[in-house]
């Protein structure tokens, strides 16, 4: 029988709810992914950020290829029942696939995106294909 927190969330008719992920210590948004219940269950059960990943039609544990997991400290519902906050300790500093430490890395300034935040890992060396 499927767990009762799990039927008070506010899924979208595709099955997922959008995640934000912020770093507990900073309060610096690092990414927004997707969820569905298993990624949830999973989630709560292992206590690391696991991931919907819409592209690839599967579950994503977040840092499977890198290592830069995210250890869940606390899981948020905002008030509709249509969103998730995890609040998280981001292993090795890198949240984005990019090798920057979040993915909010580009800024709106006079009408064209600045990047702000430099790359601290080359993407190449993280994800060895």
């Amino acid at each position: 029988m499927a767990s009762t927190w799990l039927s008070e969330i506010n899924w979208s008719d595709d099955g997922l709810i959008p995640v934000i992920a912020q770093e507990v210590k900073s309060g610096k948004v690092l990414m927004v992914a997707w969820m569905n219940r298993e990624a949830l269950r999973l989630t709560v059960e292992k206590g690391e950020a696991i991931y919907w990943s819409r592209s690839r039609k599967k579950l994503w544990h977040k840092g499977e290829e890198s290592g830069h997991t995210q250890k869940v400290m606390d899981i948020r519902l905002d008030c509709d029942g249509d969103v998730l906050l995890l609040s998280v300790e981001q292993s090795g500093g890198i949240a984005c696939h990019t090798g920057r430490h979040h993915c909010f890395f580009r800024k709106l300034e006079s009408d064209q995106w600045v990047i702000t935040s430099p790359i601290l890992k080359n993407p190449d060396t993280i994800y060895k294909k």
